[in-house]
């Protein structure tokens, strides 16, 4: 699989876990609050990371690193994907995978194989602003909404989450979002933090009080709802 980034320790990427977080290159959606702009843009421009040598940090921390979260870039674009997530698995790891939902062959090939410890699945808002968020012409919300079914249904542990940018996430969407995602676990309302690698310049995040708004509206329908980013 090709690898265009590292992180060897984290804290955050992985609820519960000390783990480290491999990046993949490319994605097939081009939301304008992405924060990893190169490697959605210009993947070719990253380094490319030797499988091996994850291998041996892996073997190198053994007793302290507990797990492996895979992220992009959107990693269901890597055809040796789940190749690189069994081998994971046989070193003992937990694996988390993060991902947009668009490729839901892929997502259904990995829950039958069980070769996922959890999802991150990114809701990029309700139903009707997908194709606006994404910029894709010909945007078809049935893969999404697979998706997330073979995740709730899978039996693994999982997150929904949004990124909550004005103009684009507000009550309405997460009253959308809500009657959609009816039943699910868990999931995060993450505020929007401005970057030198965002895609798009001039975003900013809505006013907390929003955002607390439309936790309480998805409180309703969800199991766990709670916001990140937010002091």
């Amino acid at each position: 699989m090709i690898i265009r980034g590292f992180n060897k320790t984290t804290l955050l990427d992985f609820p519960g876990k000390v783990a480290s977080t491999v990046f993949t290159g490319g994605c097939n959606f081009r939301c304008g609050f992405c924060q990893n702009s190169a490697l959605v843009l210009d993947p070719a421009s990253q380094p490319v990371i030797p499988e091996e040598e994850i291998f041996e940090y892996i073997k190198k921390r053994r007793g302290i690193l507990e797990g492996i979260c895979i992220t992009g870039g959107e990693p269901t674009l890597e055809p040796d994907l789940p190749a690189f997530m069994e081998r994971l698995r046989e070193t003992g790891m937990a694996v988390k995978l993060d991902t947009n939902g668009y490729r839901p062959e892929v997502l259904k090939e990995i829950i039958d194989r069980r070769l996922a410890d959890m999802f991150a699945m990114d809701i990029k808002s309700d139903r009707e602003g997908y194709a606006r968020i994404t910029g894709l012409q010909n945007f078809d919300i049935s893969k999404v909404e697979l998706s997330a079914k073979l995740i709730m249904e899978s039996g693994i542990d999982y997150e929904f989450r949004t990124t909550a940018v004005r103009g684009y996430f507000d009550e309405r969407t997460a009253e959308n979002i809500s009657i959609w995602l009816k039943g699910a676990k868990k999931y995060f309302i993450q505020r929007f933090e401005d970057g030198d690698d965002v895609l798009e310049s001039g975003l900013s995040a809505p006013d907390i009080e929003v955002l607390k708004c439309c936790r309480e509206i998805l409180r309703k329908t969800i199991g766990q709802v709670e916001l990140r980013g937010v002091d």
